[in-house]
């Protein structure tokens, strides 16, 4: 059942500001110190908008003595993460380390494993290339597949479609990329008796774009309900840098440039907060294709993308499985 009519004379995706910072930065005050028992909270920063706005928030909540930031970069970062992270943390004014994961990642094989995968599909790669992963078919109404993007050192473009094998080995190579982050805010977090804060936005969460045990692993998701609209509209809010208020989202994971809408979701994130603000208020397709331009019939395919999307992401949000429940273990 669709709702009857769509929502008029205002923003779909308005938000009062100041009473969603009160209540995040009480909620968090309560969480951090109630439930989970710690002193504080480690936050990795990566110059984004997600982690800059929770890393504000929680200063506001605790302090900036209680939060600790983390920029942890590596061989195929941008130098604008540093630069932008390292700017939020001296205006916030927290204790902040960078830690280039490069040669954890060198150990662990990352980026031999990853480029032994796209050698595979261009036997020619090697020192001086770059890579990044397109995604397509969604927004037609196919199944999504993906494409292996090249650069060589003389600047010729390649691309070829991964084959689910090649896929699967890029995907678990540059995974170790978020696990590694993930495993230095825990040491930090064990060292200070802090929480970690994990950074995904409401997009991001419900459409399962993170890495299980990497960057989807936290304590606590302040943000996790707001839109990435809302999240730059708090980031307005609460002063934070120019450069990071009016930055693009990428992955910062390929050495290629590469927005999130190019890696994984179908439309740029101002359209896909309204594609899933309207499919999760049920909005017909007809209703939401004039909102982004489109026909009905590609609105449609959004949805369809949605839904595709959490079913298979589903075993990302997914606990253990055990065989029975223990009851003596209860959720915090």
């Amino acid at each position: 059942m669709y709702a009857a009519s769509l929502p008029e004379g205002r923003d779909w995706l308005a938000l009062n500001c100041a009473d969603e910072v009160d209540r995040i930065t009480r909620w968090m005050r309560n969480t951090v110190a109630q439930r989970l028992h710690r002193r504080g909270v480690v936050v990795g920063l990566s110059g984004g908008i997600d982690s800059s706005v929770c890393a504000a928030l929680a200063v506001q909540a605790l302090g900036p003595g209680k939060v600790f930031g983390l920029l942890m970069p590596e061989r195929d970062s941008s130098p604008d993460s540093v630069r932008l992270g390292s700017m939020l943390a001296q205006q916030l004014d927290i204790a902040h380390e960078v830690v280039d994961i490069a040669p954890a990642l060198q150990a662990l094989g990352c980026y031999a494993q990853r480029d032994a995968a796209i050698r595979s599909l261009f036997p020619g790669y090697g020192e001086g290339w770059k890579n990044k992963i397109t995604i397509a078919g969604g927004s037609a109404g196919q199944m999504n597949f993906f494409r292996l993007v090249v650069r060589s050192p003389e600047g010729e473009l390649q691309q070829a479609r991964l084959r689910a094998r090649e896929y699967l080995a890029l995907v678990a190579a540059t995974n170790h990329k978020q696990r590694v982050r993930k495993l230095l805010e825990y040491c930090h977090a064990d060292r200070l008796h802090h929480a970690v804060i994990g950074t995904p936005n409401r997009l991001e969460y419900d459409q399962g774009f993170f890495v299980k045990n990497g960057d989807g692993a936290a304590d606590l998701k302040p943000i996790a309900h707001l839109y990435k609209t809302q999240v730059y509209a708090l980031a307005r809010h609460l002063g934070l840098p120019d450069d990071i208020c009016h930055s693009t989202p990428t992955t910062d994971t390929y050495s290629l440039p590469q927005g999130q809408d190019e890696f994984y979701f179908a439309l740029p994130y101002q359209q896909m907060d309204l594609a899933l603000w309207a499919h999760n208020h049920r909005l017909s397709a007809t209703e939401l294709a004039p909102v982004l331009g489109l026909t009905p019939e590609q609105a449609a395919h959004i949805y369809t993308d949605i839904e595709a999307k959490r079913r298979a992401t589903a075993y990302l949000h997914a606990r253990p499985v055990l065989v029975e429940p223990v009851a003596e273990v209860a959720d915090v």
